[in-house]
């Protein structure tokens, strides 16, 4: 029996994260897309790793239980790396919110029933959610703790209430960190640890997507104004994981790690702020 990974969403930030920390374990590689699944795990096994593609809906409660089960096949679960997810220009409202909410809920919520005693998870989440203004205390907990079949019910996520896709991208990621604060507690019940990491711009296919979308002008402005000057990488989104999935990150759980390059500081004091 081996120690097993759970890899959701077959990218590139996702890979970087399972190469970094996922020598000697069973990595599943789960991805609406089996294609996506079978490239990546490829990759992973003519580098030396353990891989092994299943198609998993991040949307669909019964596909996250079955790659679960698959997984414990193989061993323990012991990690988790969430990265998969829809961009703005990518997906309707509703699709974004099913995916990147709703999804990732259920994925934190059904994995943390299972995840060994000394595990660790991560989820993707993104600068966006530091960009919208503040909610109120309440949205904020309803958000981390409504259960997860009644999230997309809520008054804040209604059609009327989300301005367009960059919105309902936003508040995906808001509730992304809120549940992980409060799913960090569940998890600390059975030993295990979990976090979230929020990226700026980093060159992957999707930030491409975005960078030819309609608002690509706004991303290429927003890193070159940032003050790294630059996109990120997803290895240096995976240097973060590393410390966080490692025991040097031991006393880390509930926490989300903004890594931007100071886009979001330069977006409230700096050359970006809105006008």
């Amino acid at each position: 029996m081996k120690k097993v990974m759970l890899l959701v969403g077959a990218g590139q930030i996702g890979m970087a994260i399972a190469r970094r920390v996922g020598t000697g374990m069973k990595i599943i590689v789960g991805d609406k897309k089996t294609e996506n699944a079978e490239n990546i795990a490829a990759i992973l096994n003519n580098a030396g790793f353990d891989a092994f593609p299943v198609e998993t809906d991040l949307s669909d409660r019964a596909s996250i239980q079955s790659m679960i089960a698959r997984g414990q096949e193989y061993g323990e679960i012991t990690m988790l790396v969430n990265a998969a997810g829809v961009s703005p220009s990518q997906a309707p409202i509703e699709a974004i919110l099913k995916v990147d909410l709703y999804g990732t809920a259920v994925l934190l919520e059904e994995v943390g029933k299972v995840i060994a005693s000394g595990g660790v998870g991560v989820t993707i989440s993104s600068q966006s959610g530091w960009r919208m203004p503040a909610l109120t205390a309440q949205q904020d907990e309803q958000l981390a703790t409504t259960p997860t079949e009644e999230l997309l019910s809520l008054d804040i996520l209604q059609p009327g209430n989300i301005r367009d896709t960059l919105h309902a991208y936003q508040m995906a990621k808001r509730c992304n960190e809120k549940r992980v604060m409060a799913q960090s507690v569940e998890w600390g019940k059975r030993g295990a640890r979990l976090n979230a990491i929020a990226p700026g711009i980093i060159v992957t296919p999707l930030a491409i997507d975005e960078f030819n979308g309609i608002r690509g002008d706004f991303y290429k402005n927003m890193f070159a104004k940032c003050p790294a000057g630059r996109p990120g990488t997803a290895d240096e989104v995976a240097n973060v994981a590393e410390l966080l999935m490692s025991d040097k990150g031991a006393f880390i759980t509930g926490s989300t790690f903004l890594i931007d390059g100071g886009a979001t500081a330069s977006y409230y004091y700096g050359s970006l702020k809105p006008q």
